[in-house]
């Protein structure tokens, strides 16, 4: 006797689910819990070297800072070395205003401390004026700076358990030694910096020696004995840490009793070291709400499935293509769109390049007036040297006469000099970059700008290296974010009593402008360098000069920065990338 086949599918079917859905939905499961497996070791590995990389990034910027406040120090002492006022106040031993000078000193490069000591070791001028009078003979870096003409850097443990950092150089005449300044440098502000982070970080010397930590106990150790310093966990403690380290990689070490990660960097000054240990608690929050994700995703699978294997196959075959046709819609509206935004980005970089040119032209167009003035004087002076050299032709007095020649021939050139730099300076710059000397861009818009500063009674200070500066780039575009910084310090110091701009080129792994006044300072800082934001009246500006000088620096593989100075006034800072020889031979 035969079975009907819709009888041997109600036995094929328990709780209404078909024999072929029970085997789908049992896969499902088991390839959700490998999945579930899988998944948790990926993102804990994942998150993990997110965290570490964070970890890391951090300590690159701490380890500039560290850096950089080294470097700021260690060229005071080279400098006070060199102070005429200085060297008079040690030969005549005459130290009353000495102190009051170091004071000042201090405020402006924000050292620790300051100490001017004779040659005896004696201290006669310091910014902590309690230390004057003490002898520091016995002191190594005094000791050590008389022996040498350079720079001599110390690191002292202080009795507070701290350890103290110092520049120290002798003041010479010739081959004789005058005294010794001693100039100590304020890391422990790092100490507390770091304290606000959940990480502990240690700073270590070229021994292992812990010089600056989080954990003050750390100070002075190694880095293995400081880590031994930590209490021995319970037996619960040791049973929680088991249960909470089953799903991730093994911790590097442990801190205050909890699991973390070691990071280390190298810090670029005599060998030291930067270590850092970040907690993984964030990494498991990170993997449990990813993991949480998964699962409710999966959960929502197999109902999703539950539902699907009641449909038949034709309904689902009409669902995917309707899918498919709304993705496909999408997928051409996508499209249109992108070509849209193309041909916008397009159509905004010509309109910028345009908008360049016409704020250099307008520029160029409102210093015409104080260049003219500039070019008559010289006219009216060759008028004044010609008629004078005629009369003294008339006299037979032939060299005089060709001095006033001379003096017209200088003029001649300077009047050429003007015209070349206002020539170059109004056409368009080239798309090509070409290795420039910094400080001929500098010369060159200064020399554009002598009337205004002039009429403006500003006086300009330059700082700039006796070898050539060079970068890569259009020397037109770089005169013309020059002009404006100038222009923007002129208006800052227009109601200042002896209004001054400071110009600084430096050198080192970047090349650096620095255009620094003592004017009123920046308003809104966060606003200056978005489109059309001024603070001058209406007609003397639209506020596109900084935009457009951000966008050239951009252009250039460089930034530009600016912050307001706790004295007054505004710095802006223009950073380029600094242009090497094997840069040439490699384009070559």
């Amino acid at each position: 006797m035969s079975v009907p086949p819709d009888l041997d599918n109600r036995r094929a079917s328990i709780l209404g689910i078909p024999l072929w859905g029970r085997v789908v939905i049992l896969f499902l499961i088991v390839v959700g819990i490998g999945l579930i497996w899988f998944m948790n070791s990926w993102l804990s590995e994942r998150f993990t070297d997110a965290t570490r990389n964070r970890a890391e990034l951090r300590l690159v910027l701490y380890s500039g800072n560290i850096q950089s406040e080294l470097q700021r120090n260690s060229v005071v002492p080279l400098l006070l070395a060199r102070d005429p006022e200085l060297i008079v106040a040690l030969r005549e031993g005459n130290f009353a205003t000495t102190s009051q000078r170091l004071i000042d000193l201090q405020g402006e490069i924000g050292a620790a401390s300051i100490e001017l000591l004779d040659n005896s070791g004696r201290v006669v001028g310091a910014t902590d004026r309690v230390q004057l009078g003490k002898n520091r003979s016995g002191d190594q870096a005094f000791v050590d700076s008389r022996r040498t003409s350079d720079t001599v850097f110390m690191v002292k443990e202080l009795d507070s358990g701290g350890f103290g950092f110092s520049f120290a150089r002798s003041i010479r005449v010739a081959s004789d030694v005058l005294g010794v300044v001693v100039v100590d440098a304020d890391l422990s502000k790092f100490e507390r910096s770091w304290a606000g982070f959940a990480d502990a970080v240690a700073l270590l010397d070229s021994g292992g020696r812990i010089i600056l930590a989080t954990e003050p106990r750390w100070r002075g150790r190694s880095l293995e004995e400081a880590l031994a310093l930590r209490d021995a966990p319970s037996a619960i403690a040791r049973a929680l840490r088991a249960t909470a380290d089953w799903a991730q990689t093994p911790p590097d070490t442990f801190v205050r009793g909890e699991a973390v990660l070691q990071s280390e960097v190298r810090v670029p000054f005599r060998g030291w070291r930067l270590v850092s240990f970040t907690r993984y608690d964030s990494v498991r929050e990170r993997v449990n709400a990813a993991l949480a994700l998964v699962l409710t995703g999966f959960a929502l699978l197999l109902a999703l499935t539950f539902y699907l294997v009641s449909r038949s196959a034709w309904s689902q075959s009409a669902l995917f293509q309707r899918e498919s046709q709304d993705l496909r819609a999408l997928n051409a509206r996508l499209q249109r769109e992108i070509a849209t935004r193309l041909r916008v980005q397009k159509d905004l970089a010509v309109a910028e390049q345009t908008l360049a040119q016409s704020a250099k032209l307008a520029s160029l167009g409102e210093m015409s007036a104080s260049v003219s003035h500039e070019l008559n004087q010289p006219l009216a002076a060759m008028k004044t040297y010609l008629a004078g050299a005629r009369l003294l032709l008339k006299r037979k007095r032939t060299e005089e006469a060709l001095a006033s020649f001379q003096r017209i021939d200088g003029l001649i050139d300077r009047m050429g000099a003007i015209a070349r730099t206002l020539k170059s300076f109004a056409r368009k710059g080239g798309e090509a970059f070409a290795p420039i000397d910094l400080r001929t861009c500098l010369g060159d818009a200064l020399t554009m700008m002598e009337p205004m500063l002039r009429d403006c009674r500003v006086l300009v200070v330059r700082t700039v290296p006796p070898e050539p500066v060079m970068i890569l780039g259009d020397s037109v575009r770089v005169e013309q974010v020059i002009l404006n910084l100038v222009r923007n310090a002129v208006d800052a110091t227009r109601g200042v009593n002896a209004p001054q701009i400071d110009i600084i080129i430096s050198q080192g792994e970047a090349t650096n402008l620095t255009v620094r006044d003592n004017g009123h300072g920046i308003a809104d800082i966060d606003s200056l360098f978005e489109p059309f934001y001024t603070t001058k009246v209406a007609g003397q500006g639209v506020g596109l000069g900084l935009a457009i000088s951000s966008g050239i620096v951009g252009d250039h593989g460089g930034r530009l920065t600016a912050m307001n100075t706790p004295e007054g006034g505004a710095v802006f800072e223009v950073e380029f990338p600094r242009y090497h020889a094997a840069q040439k031979d490699a384009a070559e």
